[in-house]
């Protein structure tokens, strides 16, 4: 059997093709292999494999070998996780050469099956001081132990393996980047542009709905509002699907914007305050009532109160979530609008949905408070 050096040209030569192989569009664990293989027939080892830790550096999570045929691998049944002998350079990650395997203190036998191994080189994968793994040679044929020079050469193919197992992971990674990425842009355009025009929509035909004087042509025209509302419901629902990160989570942040877009509705800025774990304790269900409830509410103000001031006040106690929405108009009985023209029922019916009451107090000395509670889901 020809010896290789490490400082061979030919020797070389193959670790560097080793190396050059990661620019290529392999799959890794083709890859892994193609690196046993040489670290095998450079050193003259009947059996050979290499073991890639998981991401906690605490046990194998692949177990990729070379010289055994399909029937001994049968036999031998599952893939070690890192016990005995192999579990050492986990643990501690340096070379190790053994005459005779089962001799070593921490050596863990083999399965019914296994073929008999007794010499032993183990080389840990490492870059930048990182451990990625570990290369395993055994039973140098011809030779009673694997030889210093052995541990050279496997240790530059350890290296070449190291790039390549970082190079795939880095891969791995850019690859989810780029399509959280484009998920989140996604779920901004469906937020920032289509909610929005048919939240646009939705206030044009209420408007309309409410100049209308045939009773059929209204009901028939809030029955699309109605529509539209589930639809923007549906949307917020794919958003959250999405995984949209940041304000528009928030709820405090989406009924401040909310309010901000209802100005120009009810011509003045609507308070807003909060109080308790908000953005914690409400669930998205109910976020996506809420949401609804406050429009509705913000926007009869706008159309029929004839207010000057209002304010929209969200908190959580006792295991309940409760809107209040007041104003200083008119009252709700001091106008010709129905509950139905003023959406009422239609909000009484979500807290009655989620098991919560509503309310509506008008005073003789004028405004209105409208009080939504519903219990928390956990």
């Amino acid at each position: 059997m020809p010896y290789h050096s490490i400082e061979d040209p030919t020797t070389l030569r193959r670790i560097l093709d080793a190396t050059l192989l990661i620019e290529r569009d392999l799959e890794l664990p083709a890859l892994l292999r193609h690196v046993v293989e040489e670290a095998r027939s450079m050193t003259g080892a009947r059996y050979g494999a290499l073991g890639v830790l998981n991401e906690e550096r605490s046990a194998l999570a692949e177990f990729i070998t070379v010289g055994l045929d399909p029937d001994e691998e049968k036999l031998i049944g599952a893939r070690p996780t890192g016990r005995g002998v192999l579990g050492l350079l986990v643990t501690h990650p340096e070379p190790l050469r053994l005459g005779h395997l089962g001799s070593h203190e921490q050596s863990y036998g083999f399965p019914p099956g296994h073929p008999p191994m007794n010499s032993f080189l183990g080389v840990p994968i490492k870059v930048r001081d990182e451990v990625y793994g570990n290369l395993y040679l055994t039973d140098k044929v011809g030779w009673s132990e694997f030889t210093r020079e052995d541990e050279a050469l496997v240790g530059a193919l350890a290296v070449a393996a190291g790039i390549a197992i970082e190079h795939a992971r880095l891969h791995q990674r850019s690859q989810e980047v780029a399509v959280y990425d484009e998920r989140d842009r996604m779920a901004r355009d469906l937020h920032d542009t289509v909610i929005q025009r048919l939240f646009g929509a939705g206030l044009r035909l209420q408007g309309i709905a409410g100049a209308v004087r045939e009773a059929d042509i209204a009901r028939r025209m809030g029955a699309v509002v109605t529509e539209i509302d589930e639809s923007i419901t549906q949307l917020r629902s794919i958003i959250y699907a999405l995984g949209l990160t940041g304000g528009e989570q928030d709820i405090r942040a989406q009924i401040i914007a909310l309010l901000r877009d209802l100005a120009e509705v009810v011509g003045f800025e609507v308070r807003s305050s909060f109080d308790g774990p908000v953005d914690s304790a409400i669930s998205e269900q109910i976020t996506e009532h809420l949401l609804i409830i406050v429009r509705e509410a913000v926007t009869n103000v706008g159309r029929h109160a004839h207010a000057t001031e209002a304010a929209v006040r969200v908190s959580v106690d006792a295991g309940h979530c409760q809107l209040t929405v007041t104003d200083n108009g008119l009252g709700v009985g001091s106008g010709k609008t129905t509950e139905d023209g003023l959406g009422l029922a239609n909000m009484r019916r979500r807290a009655e949905k989620l098991r919560g009451s509503f309310d509506v107090e008008s005073p003789i000395a004028g405004g209105t408070t409208l009080t939504w509670r519903v219990p928390i889901d956990k």
